[in-house]
C-alpha cells in the first residue's frame, strides 16, 4: 500500500515538473496524463514514458502559445502594463514566427526574477530552454 502512495507521490512531482513541456506539444498527452494521475495506483515508468514521447513531438505552435498563456496566468496579478506589453508583444512575434519559442522564455525567466515562484521555476519548459 505505501508503495503506491510513493510511486503517486513521485508521478505527481515528475508531472509538475513536466506538466506545462507537455502542454506545449500536446493537449492530447496533457489531458490523458492529467486524467491518469486521478487514479488511486499509479505507475511512474507510465507517466516517464508519456513525458518521453510529449518530449520528442515536434515543437507545435498552436500547443506552445496555450502552455505560455497558462505560465502567463502566474504573473497577471502582480506584472505591471510594461511586463504585461512585454510578454504579449513576444508571444505575438512568436506566434507569427518573428522569434523562437526560447525568447519568450526567456521572458518569463525575467518575469521570474521579478515575481519568484518555485512552481513555475521547476518548470522543465522553462529550464531546459538555453
Amino acid at each position: 500500500m505505501e508503495g503506491h502512495k510513493v510511486q503517486k507521490r513521485e508521478s505527481q512531482s515528475l508531472w509538475s515538473q513536466n506538466k506545462y513541456l507537455v502542454l506545449s506539444k500536446s493537449q492530447r498527452l496533457y489531458l490523458e496524463i492529467r486524467e491518469y494521475l486521478k487514479n488511486d495506483h499509479v505507475d511512474l515508468a507510465y507517466v516517464q514514458k508519456k513525458i518521453e514521447i510529449a518530449e520528442k513531438l515536434p515543437e507545435n505552435k498552436k500547443q506552445s502559445v496555450n502552455a505560455l498563456l497558462h505560465i502567463w496566468g502566474y504573473f497577471k496579478k502582480q506584472a505591471n502594463q510594461q511586463e504585461k506589453n512585454g510578454f504579449f508583444s513576444r508571444l505575438d512575434a512568436y506566434q507569427q514566427a518573428k522569434i523562437e519559442q526560447n525568447d519568450v522564455i526567456e521572458y518569463i525567466k525575467y518575469l521570474l526574477e521579478r515575481y519568484p515562484n518555485s512552481y513555475l521555476q521547476a518548470s522543465t519548459l522553462i529550464n531546459e530552454n538555453k
